[in-house]
């Protein structure tokens, strides 16, 4: 189901499976704002936990140890492209009777042991953002495999109607969250290239795989066996500022912008979001449930923090060349590393 934005998407897949006031949905704390929003905006609240240090993704054991009686789903967000364990996800979420939310934004084209990213979990949803590896400016789609999800899905995204009904006969609480056809048309054309780019990328991050540990102070985002296509909507890589004299990571990222390679920001967590840390999230929620004492509030995400401090994110059209061009981002860091020591100074 084709739909507004990514965001929107989120919100719709939230709607449908009934989730609203008193819930919880648990989230990863090195996420896009929009993983914790869309679950405000429905008057449930977002529980973030840590992530993997190596992937980046929501990690299943901290998942595991935050449920509680008023939950009821996990967003699993495929960061960068990379899936998240969704063996283990599907496991907890069996045994726990909970929904798995497959937030895919970054991850189009992702496989995890032979599959697509999205078509795994209850729901997936996707976006077309100007920045994503698919784009109409703006764009989103949910997606499911159930017949009678699909058709909720459907109805929360067109003002609630309901198939073969009356043009203004509205039988739920829906919205108008429609993709616009002209923009469907640019990202049917998009859906032709992305396997080709796909192909591209993958051997160019499987290059960077085995060329970037040889560097000190760069440690590339791990690859779990287990995927067998990372989309690389960005390529991620940790920096270690020691190995570099002590260049701070926004010195380091503005070297590489000089060499011509660009970058975009890295997620903070989303605990330490203003509307967190200023109670404004409260006012979405149940009253009772707006008391309580979220813990998370107060505990620290350490693998949150240090990837929000310490990981670089190139853009994935640094990632579209030939082996030349993406020697050049190797030769790039080793200049840095290089003259480190004068950019300190």
């Amino acid at each position: 189901m084709a739909c507004t934005n990514g965001t929107a998407a989120l919100e719709i897949a939230i709607s449908a499976l009934g989730i609203g006031l008193g819930d919880e949905v648990i989230v990863p704390d090195f996420t896009f704002v929009a993983t914790a929003s869309a679950v405000l905006y429905a008057g449930a609240m977002p529980i973030p936990v840590d992530v993997n240090p190596g992937t980046y993704c929501i990690d299943p054991e901290k998942v595991k140890a935050a449920i509680t009686p008023r939950t009821k789903a996990i967003i699993a967000v495929h960061v960068a492209g990379h899936p998240a364990d969704l063996d283990r996800l599907q496991e907890i979420a069996r045994i726990h009777n909970l929904f798995l939310i497959e937030d895919s934004a970054h991850a189009h084209g992702s496989e995890w042991k032979g599959h697509k990213v999205g078509s795994i979990g209850t729901i997936g949803t996707f976006s077309f953002q100007a920045s994503k590896l698919m784009t109409a400016g703006e764009g989103g789609m949910v997606v499911t495999n159930s017949e009678d999800l699909a058709v909720r899905i459907r109805s929360v995204h067109d003002c609630g109607r309901m198939p073969d009904q009356w043009f203004y006969a509205h039988f739920i609480n829906g919205s108008n969250y429609r993709l616009s056809e002209w923009q469907g048309a640019v990202l049917n054309q998009q859906l032709n290239r992305l396997d080709g780019q796909a192909a591209i990328r993958s051997r160019n991050a499987a290059y960077l795989n085995k060329t970037l540990p040889e560097i000190k102070g760069i440690q590339p985002q791990k690859l779990d066996a287990r995927v067998t296509r990372h989309g690389q909507y960005c390529y991620i890589f940790r920096y270690e500022k020691s190995a570099f004299k002590g260049l701070s990571r926004e010195k380091f990222i503005e070297a590489l912008a000089a060499e011509g390679i660009p970058t975009q920001a890295s997620y903070p967590p989303i605990r330490l979001l203003d509307v967190f840390q200023n109670g404004e999230f409260r006012r979405r929620l149940l009253p009772e449930h707006a008391a309580s004492d979220f813990s998370f509030l107060k505990k620290s995400s350490p693998v949150s923090e240090d990837a929000a401090e310490s990981t670089v994110w190139l853009v994935h059209r640094t990632l579209l060349g030939d082996e030349g061009d993406t020697a050049q981002i190797v030769d790039a860091i080793k200049k840095i590393q290089q003259h480190a020591g004068e950019l300190v100074a």
